[in-house]
C-alpha cells in the first residue's frame, strides 16, 4: 500500500514519505550499515547520506519491488561504495587507531598493570642512594655503556660495576618486599 501512495506522490508529498521511511527502517538501516563498517559514527553518516539520496531518488521509484527492499538496496550499494572509496582506505580515525592498538579488555588490563609497574620501579630507583641510583638510570634508562657511565661520573669502570651490581641488589630486595 504504501508503496503505491509513493508512485502516485507528488513533489510536495516527498517530504512526508521521507520521514515516514525514516521513521520506520531508520533504526534497521543504521543497523545494516553499521555490519559493513563496523564503526558507529561512520554508520550514522552513511545513514544519513542514504536517505538523502532516498530522498533525492524519490521520483524515480517505480514501485517494482517493496519500499523497504529498494531502501536497503540503496543502502547496500552506498556502504558498499564508501567502503571501496579513497577516503575510507586511507583515512583512518583516532577510534581505528586506538581500538587496532588495544584489542582486548586482557591488554588494557596488561597496559594498566604494566604501567603501574614501571611507576613503582621508577619510584624504587629513584630513592635508591645517588651513587647507585645514577649508575642505574645510566645504565638501563640512557642505556650508556659501562664505559660510557665511567666517563659521564669521571670514576673507574670497576667502581661503576660495582655500584650497578649493588644498586641491582638493593632494588632487587626492594622490590621483593612489594
Amino acid at each position: 500500500m504504501e508503496e503505491l501512495f509513493i508512485v502516485n506522490a507528488d513533489k510536495t508529498e516527498f517530504d512526508a514519505v521521507i520521514n515516514n521511511l525514516m521513521t520506520t527502517h531508520g533504526q534497521q538501516v543504521l543497523q545494516l550499515v553499521y555490519a559493513y563498517v563496523h564503526n558507529e559514527a561512520i554508520a550514522e553518516d552513511l545513514t544519513q547520506e542514504i536517505f538523502v539520496k532516498c530522498f533525492k531518488a524519490l521520483p524515480t521509484y517505480k514501485g517494482q519491488s517493496s519500499i523497504k527492499t529498494w531502501l536497503w538496496r540503496i543502502a547496500i550499494n552506498h556502504t558498499k561504495d564508501y567502503l571501496k572509496s579513497w577516503y575510507n582506505q586511507q583515512v583512518h580515525t583516532m577510534d581505528d587507531l586506538f581500538l587496532n592498538s588495544i584489542n582486548s579488555a586482557s591488554d588494557v588490563e596488561q597496559i594498566i598493570m604494566q604501567q603501574e609497574e614501571d611507576v613503582s620501579l621508577a619510584n624504587t630507583v629513584m630513592s635508591l642512594p645517588i651513587k647507585y641510583r645514577e649508575v642505574i638510570y645510566l645504565f638501563y634508562f640512557e642505556e650508556l655503556t659501562i664505559k660510557e657511565i665511567a666517563k659521564v661520573l669521571r670514576s673507574n669502570e670497576n667502581t661503576v660495576k660495582t655500584r650497578l651490581r649493588k644498586g641491582k641488589a638493593i632494588l632487587k630486595e626492594r622490590l621483593e618486599g612489594f
